[in-house]
Order: structure tokens, then sequence, then C-alpha cells
């Protein structure tokens, strides 16, 4: 088997699915393109803010476009390529590119409403307030991993004490991305100009600001980098979509789509052999496939993650129902092409069915550094690009997450309608002060060792794409719409997750008896542990309620 076999093929499905499943869909459920969106109807010039489409698709790419589609293929080829293509390519089109998509929809169809409050409206209050907690606390882990990514990325020097050149040019470039950002979307919203005008410039400022970047790089410590990372997600987490985030996400978009493109052309020229067998065993190093494969591999096939910004950011930018397809389902389809394409890399860069030393990421950037060398560029600028992409996958991602935990945050304390909110539930609401303390509490998570419990990360991650699917499923069935297509999805989520978080309880255990048991560290999980689960069996009792017993009605008429 060879790179480009695997590639076309993935490629093939991926627009099979596309053309045919994803507009399925939209035929199935039903979308309207003269229809008012919540970012029409509501425009605020804060958080709901139209944009066009590519816009839009680069907001959703950027934000769900994480570490994991590059980690988790790499980390599960251990298995053999076969199963991890499998999930990779079934998990992409019928499980994560679906969730994705029903968020966005169902927000849409929704005023916007995040998943949190879409809960409330078709479950309750009870199951509201459980899944914006299970949301609020999964988005602190994830800002404080991020934030350590990151600052190490652009740290100024190595453990040896050599200057990190490619990380501190990395680091300029970033920063000049931020307040460049807010230059762009200050034209775009001042000027609106063509799609045409927005690209050519868009391109411009990108090489601009490599040209710059590149010749003064940053040297500062990984704490410095700590700091500023947390004091970006504040900015990011309170100014108006228009003025950062979309714009920031709309240039971070070349540098992606570029890396993903480059691997893509890369694979098809070198045509790599895979050497790697196609499946290793059930059992490797002590780990089993099932449920290990299904967790390691998150985003590349499905995240949970995902849900939040669909429902949180991406539905509030929507100008056209029609756009919903390419930014739902279609950013998830280049986002599991990636997850192939690092795949692809891992298992031809593997010598006799070992794969090489190094992170997953070192793995994958030397290999598409390569690529870039192939097609002209020098060894040093090909290094500075692959590590501004692989800190854009980090930036891009934390800053959508800081907004949607301080979102999660405020809606938390958010009373019902009709209801009116008590002195703490205001404060809690405000935007600066819930800001403060999402960001605060990922601080120091992030000083204290956020490591202790990340390994529970990819679990409470896939449980949440369980939650939301099941709540999804509820929001179908109670407005008269097919859902049947999320039934097999959302039982094999719960039951992959419950068993790795299963696993982690007994090995908790096991510990404890054999007085191995570290309190600050596999007590801290075990806690964890149990807290995940009780919330989901909650949750899932209270949607699986509705679920069954829900009467459907017929969806409303749009305006």
């Amino acid at each position: 088997m060879n790179g480009l076999t695997i590639v076309g093929l993935a490629i093939v499905v991926f627009v099979a699915a596309y053309a045919g499943y994803g507009r399925w869909l939209v035929k199935t459920w039903g979308i309207d393109p003269r229809a008012k969106t919540p970012a029409v109807k509501y425009e605020d010039g804060q958080d709901f803010a139209p944009a066009s489409r590519f816009t839009v698709f680069s907001h959703q790419f950027s934000s769900i476009t994480g570490a994991g589609p590059v980690t988790g293929p790499i980390i599960a080829a251990m298995f053999g390529w076969a199963p991890a293509l499998l999930w990779l390519l079934v998990g992409g089109v019928f499980f994560g590119a679906v969730q994705d998509f029903t968020a966005l929809y169902a927000s849409v169809k929704n005023e916007g409403k995040s998943m949190g409050m879409l809960i409330e409206q078709y479950v309750g209050k009870t199951g509201r307030r459980l899944f914006l907690l299970f949301c609020w606390l999964f988005t602190l882990l994830v800002l404080a991993a991020f934030a350590d990514i990151i600052a190490n990325t652009f740290n100024g020097m190595t453990k040896a004490g050599a200057p990190n050149v490619p990380g501190a040019q990395a680091a300029s470039i970033s920063m000049l991305y931020i307040f460049v950002a807010m230059g762009f979307g200050f034209f775009i919203r001042k000027v609106n100009p063509s799609g045409v005008v927005k690209f050519l410039v868009a391109v411009v400022l990108v090489l601009a600001m490599f040209a710059v970047g590149m010749q003064s790089p940053l040297y500062f410590d990984a704490q410095t980098w700590r700091y500023v990372t947390f004091g970006y997600c504040f900015i990011a987490s309170v100014l108006p979509m228009w003025l950062l985030m979309e714009p920031r996400d709309y240039l971070s978009a070349f540098l992606l789509l570029g890396m993903v493109f480059g691997g893509v052309v890369g694979v098809i020229v070198a045509n790599p052999s895979i050497n790697m067998p196609a499946f290793v065993g059930f059992e490797v190093n002590g780990k089993s496939l099932f449920p290990i494969l299904f967790i390691t591999i998150a985003c590349g096939a499905v995240s949970g993650f995902h849900s939040l910004v669909s429902s949180g950011t991406s539905s509030k930018a929507i100008a056209k129902e029609d756009d919903m397809l390419p930014v739902g389902y279609g950013a998830m389809l280049v986002e599991s092409l990636l997850g192939v394409v690092a795949l692809v890399i891992a298992c031809a860069a593997a010598s006799n069915g070992v794969l090489p030393k190094g992170t997953p990421f070192q793995i994958f950037a030397g290999a598409i550094s390569g690529f870039f060398q192939m097609f002209g560029l020098p060894a040093g600028v090909s290094a500075c690009v692959i590590t501004m992409c692989v800190s854009a996958l980090a930036m891009t991602t934390i800053d959508s997450v800081a907004r949607i935990g301080r979102m999660s945050f405020q809606e938390l304390f958010t009373p019902s309608e009709g209801e009116k909110p008590g002195a703490v539930a205001s404060l809690c609401m405000n935007t600066y002060f819930s800001t403060v303390i999402t960001l605060f509490l990922a601080f120091f998570l992030c000083m204290a060792g956020y490591m202790n419990i990340w390994p529970l990360f990819g679990a409470a991650n896939q449980l949440l794409s369980a939650l939301v699917l099941i709540s999804l499923a509820v929001f179908l069935r109670t407005t008269g719409r097919k859902g049947w297509m999320l039934y097999v999805p959302m039982t094999f989520m719960f039951i992959v997750t419950m068993t790795a978080l299963v696993m982690s309880v007994a090995g908790g255990i096991a510990k404890l008896q054999a007085g191995s048991f570290v309190p600050m560290i596999d007590g801290l999980q075990l806690i964890l542990a149990l807290a995940l689960m009780t919330l989901a069996v909650l949750v899932v009792k209270h949607c699986g309620k509705e679920l069954i017993s829900g009467k459907a009605e017929m969806p409303q008429p749009e305006e």
C-alpha cells in the first residue's frame, strides 16, 4: 500500500459524502436560503455578526482544527494504519460532520442559541445546567493545555539553552497576526470589499507578516508567553467577533489550508510507501483497540468540542442558511483529510513497523517541512512556516475556547425566560467578570499541572460528543424531523467513553490496592472520572426521557 492510494481514497470518500450524504441531510431537514438568520436578525456588533461563507468556514475550520487531527491518528497508528483510516473515514462522515452540522443547524434554527440553551428549550433547566457545567469545566482543561502548548512552542530558548529561532519567529508572526487581524477587521467592516479584493489583501498581509516576523524574532521564555497567551484570550473573549476572531481566523485559514494542501500534494508527488502493517492487533503495549482508538482519534473523526464552536460562535455569524453545509459539514471533512495525511506521513516514516521517535507533531512537522523544501522553500523558511502552522492550530482554537468558556459560564447563571436574575447571577452574567473567572481558573490549572488530569481529556471530549448527539436527537424528534441518523453515533460514543472512564476508575482502584496510588495525580483523575460519569448519566437520563416520550411537533415555519 502507498500513500497516494490512501489519500486518493480519502478524497473520493469525503467529496462523495459531502455531495451525497451532506446534501441529503439538508434536503431531509430543510433550509430556507431566504430566511433571516440569527446573525442578521440580532446583529449587535459583538457576538452576532453576519459574515461571508468563506469567513465563517475559516472561523469554524480554524477553531476546530487543533492538535487532535495530527496527534491522534499518529498515536493510533500503533494499532495499524487500517483501523485508524477506517475510523477517520467512517467517523468523519457519519459521526463528526453530522454532529457539527446538526449543532450548527439546530442553533441557527433557534435564534443562535448555544447547546446549553438548546437543551433547556428541548429537555429542561436541569439538563441545561448539568450540560453547561460539564462544558465550562471542559473549556478550563482545554485552555490550560493549549496555553502551555503555545508557550512551549514560542519559548525563545531550547532545553539545551540555544536560541529557538523558528519558535521565536513564529511568536513574532503570531503577535503581528493579532494586530493585523484587527486592522483587517476594520477594513472589512468599513470598506466591505468584494471576495476577490479581500482574498488578495489577506494574501499580501500574510506574506508581509511572515517577512517582518522572520526578521524580528521575539525571544521570551515560556512563562512570559503563558501570560501573553491568557492576555490574548481575554481580549479575544470580549472583543466583537468581527474585530478580531473572524479576521484572524480568515487569515489563519490560509496557513492551515495551505498545510493541508501541502501535505496532500507532497504525498501525491512523493507517493511514499506505507511501512506499517495494516493491522497490528487488538491489544498493543497493554492498550486495547477498543476503546483507545476511538478516544485517541478525536478531532479527526468526531469531537464534542466542535459542537460548542458550531452552536457557540459560528451560528452567530451565518448570514444565509445555505452556508451551513460547507461550514458545518465541509469543515469537518477537511479536518478529517488532515488526519488522513498525518496518518500517511507517520506510517511512511516508520521503519519495520515501528513509528519514528519523537512527538507526533515532530514527526508531522518534519515531513511537511520536507515537502515544503521539495517545493523549493529554504530549510529555515520551511521550519518557520511549519512552526507557525502548529502555533496557529493552537491559537485559533484557544481564542474560541476562551469565548465559549465565558459564554458557558454566563449561561450557567442565566435565568429562564420570565425570571429575573439576582445580584450574584447578574455579576456572573457580566462579560468581563465571567471572562476573568474562566481565565483565572484555567491559568491556575495550567500552572498547577494540568497534565495530572489531561489523560482524561480524550474521554471527556468524546463523552461531550455523546451528550451533544443525544441532545440533538431530542431537538430533531421534538421538531418533527428525522433523527435516526444520530442514534448509532450517540450510542456508540456513549459506550466508548463510559468504557474508557470505567477503565480509568478501575486502574485507579488497582493502584490504590497495590500501594502505588499518588493522591495528587491518581486521586485527581479518579475524582474527575467519577464526576464526568455522574454528570453524563444525569444528562443522558434527562435527554433520554425526552427522546423516548417527547411528542413530535411540526417544524416551525421560517420567517
